[in-house]
């Protein structure tokens, strides 16, 4: 019995097809990182930061059909693989002398902010599920915490829209925290390493955290990723509690929980890194490669965001969301100074 096969001339099309599409939306973003490595190299300023600047006064290029796909493609998927790349940055030497405290500081911070959100939208009128999704969404990872916190909260009318308002809300915050939290953190006399670990800890989505980071310096910056990849890996452990949890109490909705694949590339590139298994030209065009993608995903993220659409929403949501932030970040000043996280 003969099966038809897809001819190659079939897939060849199909990824033409998809280059094609992207395509506008990638040089968008990869012009902005241009852009904004002449101007930080010119005028000494953090590139991240022009790189997001600049992205931020194009966001009516994000609503425009032939660049919309590749902007979406570089602020998630180059995100990850920049991510992944800066494992070839780190070793175990650099995380055995951060020392178990901010282990300890990010499971503390991820379990107050989840209670602290169930509270604070009690008082505020608002249901348990958005105190969870929110709480989860600072807590964790952002945008893709409150995604995959939604997959196994119990169906209801407003679900999808207080999704959408989570996933709104903390990339807002989380552009103004790239900003802002630098600048505070500085003032309060610590070393790059401690405000590596204050950011990872307390800035909701990745690419913000890395953005902030690494506008204070590379060692700030390879400290926050760490941290921020250690929320990151409670991801899936908070959605299976969350999801036996409401199971048990009767809930139908049954979500799968995901991977945060780039974590695991990330882990894989510092334990090579770590034994020496990466050659030299392997590992510097690895790292270069990462700054780049990095540069650009900020660059889109820049770009599909919309300040004004955060004050459209409703105010006891965005009074929900700003206090657990706010708790979140004093939370983690007062445990670096309590654990002396160095």
């Amino acid at each position: 019995m003969n099966y038809a096969r897809p001819a190659f001339g079939d897939h060849a099309r199909h990824a033409q097809g998809r280059i094609r599409t992207l395509a506008p939306g990638v040089c968008i973003a990869f012009v902005i990182a241009m852009a904004a490595t002449f101007l930080g190299n010119h005028y000494g300023a953090p590139v991240m930061l022009f790189a997001l600047l600049i992205g931020l006064a194009l966001h009516f290029l994000s609503q425009t059909e032939p660049c919309a796909a590749g902007i979406e493609f570089c602020a998630k998927s180059l995100l990850r693989v920049g991510i992944a790349l800066l494992g070839a940055r780190i070793t175990f030497d650099q995380l055995a002398a951060l020392g178990a405290g901010p282990l300890i500081l990010v499971l503390i911070c991820i379990l107050a902010t989840i209670g602290f959100g169930l509270l604070a939208a009690r008082l505020l009128g608002r249901g348990w599920r958005l105190g969870i999704l929110t709480g989860g969404a600072v807590a964790i990872c952002g945008a893709s915490a409150a995604l995959a916190i939604s997959a196994v909260l119990p169906r209801h009318s407003n679900l999808e829209r207080d999704t959408l308002f989570t996933v709104i809300a903390v990339t807002t915050l989380s552009t103004i925290a790239m900003v802002a939290y630098p600048i505070l953190f500085s003032k309060l006399g610590l070393s790059d390493q401690q405000i590596g670990v204050l950011l990872g800890a307390s800035i909701h989505d990745v690419a913000q955290v890395v953005g902030a980071g690494y506008a204070v310096s590379e060692e700030a910056g390879d400290t926050a990723s760490y941290v921020k990849l250690l929320r990151v890996a409670m991801l899936p452990i908070v959605v299976i509690v969350l999801g036996v949890v409401l199971r048990a109490k009767g809930s139908e909705r049954q979500g799968a929980v995901p991977v945060p694949l780039f974590t695991l590339g990330f882990a894989g590139l510092v334990i090579v890194n770590s034994f020496g298994l990466v050659p030299e030209p392997a590992r510097l065009l690895m790292v270069d490669s990462s700054r780049w993608l990095l540069v650009a995903a900020i660059a889109a993220l820049g770009v599909k965001t919309s300040m004004s659409a955060m004050f459209r929403l409703g105010p006891r949501h965005s009074i929900l969301v700003v206090a657990q932030t706010g708790f979140l970040a004093a939370l983690a000043v007062a445990l670096l100074f309590l654990l002396q996280v160095s």
